[in-house]
């Protein structure tokens, strides 16, 4: 469970990092107009929740 646990914080701590890259093209877009649909803040808050919750798991004795 540890191993399986480790990897899902692992996932979800990439997901964060393509969730901040993405935050941060929209927000320096050239086009205001283009807003996109979807929700990259909340994702990323969501995922970093997941992956410290997950390592938390993975790393109790």
């Amino acid at each position: 469970m540890q191993v399986s646990m480790l990897s899902v914080a692992i996932g979800a701590a990439a997901l964060f990092g393509v969730a901040e890259v993405a935050n941060w093209r929209r927000n320096n877009r050239r086009d205001v107009d283009k807003v996109g649909f979807m929700p990259w803040r909340g994702i990323a808050l969501a995922s970093a929740g997941v992956a410290l919750f997950a390592a938390a798991l993975a790393l109790k004795p």
